[in-house]
């Protein structure tokens, strides 16, 4: 295993805070170091293996696609990339139309130049966009200029698109800046992810649907954690009842391989012309057919409720613990299979109480230094819920033990 952590500091940039946790394979909700040892991932890797690893439709599809074809350029249609974009389609605005990119991250680039042509053809006046403080919406330049954290955002130049800093749920703030900064567009999250888990209110969202009807403003919601069903729907904004002009996928809309995208609405779907914007492996044969998979076991097989009932187990046992510990557990919040955990302690000790879990086999993964995140595969079962929670009130027993003491 050391070995291991040795050649990663020797060759691989070190953009990354890694454990010296090497992972050899993973089955499930589990997943096995290289001396063989089993760990259940509560994080999906960063919440993208929805269906856990090795599920046996994922496996079956990727066979079969790499039987036909892995990459096909973009000068030639490709069925499976239609079809998905179809269904996705069908399943959010109708109407619209969908752009695959490799990434959430490049999701986000996409509408940014989207919304700039649309800006230039259609609003001229009107530039910059509204986002909420602590929002997360990717780490490459563009992108990086609109995510609100400066742990993340420090120390890189910034774009030429003017960006608006809110707080989340005060809606008076929002229309004060809509009125006197003219955006074209308020892109938001309906669950802040990296942010800590903080779902945004029903109330809140219908408030900022009614405000982009009133001033003409684009409404864009960043689903590439809270997306393809993590919360109980399809998208988190479904929940509520709004329509926004644009979607933004990732994570596990690749079934496990690099996919991202954008679905528009129909004011938006001609805006780009050809040779506006591209990217070599925009519609990925392997990316697409894994995740239309995914997205036929979440809606046909009807995994996605499924989910979101075993979700509420593991939230029923999470503030349980936090009622008897509410002097170190300050607040559970969920959504679906999304799960902030925000711990009374110095980051540092949060940081061991991530370790402790690691060493007994949970992996978590810790944001915005006192959270404890969770975003568990779909198809994680009560019992690993159960081995969790036990393996939880150990770990926090004897970190907090530590601080009392």
């Amino acid at each position: 295993m050391s070995d291991w952590f040795q050649l990663d500091k020797e060759y691989m940039m070190s953009t990354y805070c890694r454990t010296k946790l090497a992972i050899e394979r993973g089955e499930g909700c589990k997943l096995y170091d290289v001396d063989g040892k089993e760990y259940i991932d509560l994080f999906s890797g960063v919440g993208v293996n929805v269906l856990g690893y090795n599920h046996p439709k994922i496996v079956q599809t990727t066979m079969d696609q790499v039987t036909k074809s892995l990459h096909l350029p973009f000068h030639f249609l490709n069925p499976v990339a239609i079809e998905y974009a179809k269904k996705l389609v069908d399943c959010s605005l109708k109407n619209g139309k969908v752009f695959f990119t490799n990434s959430g991250t490049e999701a986000t680039e996409t509408t940014l130049k989207l919304i700039d042509k649309y800006r230039a053809n259609m609003h001229e006046e009107r530039e910059g966009i509204v986002v909420l403080k602590n929002s997360f919406h990717g780490r490459t330049l563009g992108a990086l200029h609109f995510t609100r954290q400066e742990s993340v955002y420090q120390n890189f130049p910034k774009t030429s698109i003017p960006v608006y800093e809110v707080e989340r749920e005060n809606i008076e703030q929002l229309e004060e800046t809509i009125i006197h900064e003219n955006p074209i567009a308020i892109m938001l999250e309906p669950v802040l992810g990296s942010g800590g888990i903080y779902p945004l209110s029903r109330e809140y969202l219908h408030g900022v649907q009614n405000l982009c009807e009133k001033y003409n403003v684009l409404l864009i919601v960043d689903e590439v954690q809270s997306g393809m069903g993590r919360t109980g729907k399809l998208f988190a904004y479904q929940n509520c009842n709004i329509t926004p002009d644009i979607i933004q996928i990732g994570k596990g809309a690749g079934g496990g391989i690099p996919l991202g995208g954008i679905i528009v609405g129909e004011k938006l779907c001609d805006v780009f012309a050809p040779g506006d914007h591209g990217t070599t492996f925009a519609h990925s044969s392997m990316g697409t057919a894994l995740g239309l998979t995914v997205l036929n076991t979440l809606l046909d097989d009807g995994l996605m409720q499924e989910a979101y009932e075993t979700s509420l187990y593991l939230n029923e046992k999470l503030q349980d613990i936090q009622k008897e510990n509410s002097y170190y557990i300050q607040e559970v919040r969920h959504a679906g299979m999304m799960f902030g955990i925000s711990v009374n302690d110095t980051n540092e000790n949060v940081k061991k109480l991530q370790i402790e879990l690691m060493n007994k086999g949970m992996l978590v993964d810790v944001t915005q230094g006192n959270i404890i995140r969770l975003l568990p595969p779909y198809i994680i079962t009560k019992e690993e819920i159960d081995a969790f929670i036990t393996q939880f009130i150990s770990c926090m027993d004897k970190v907090a033990a530590v601080v009392s003491a």
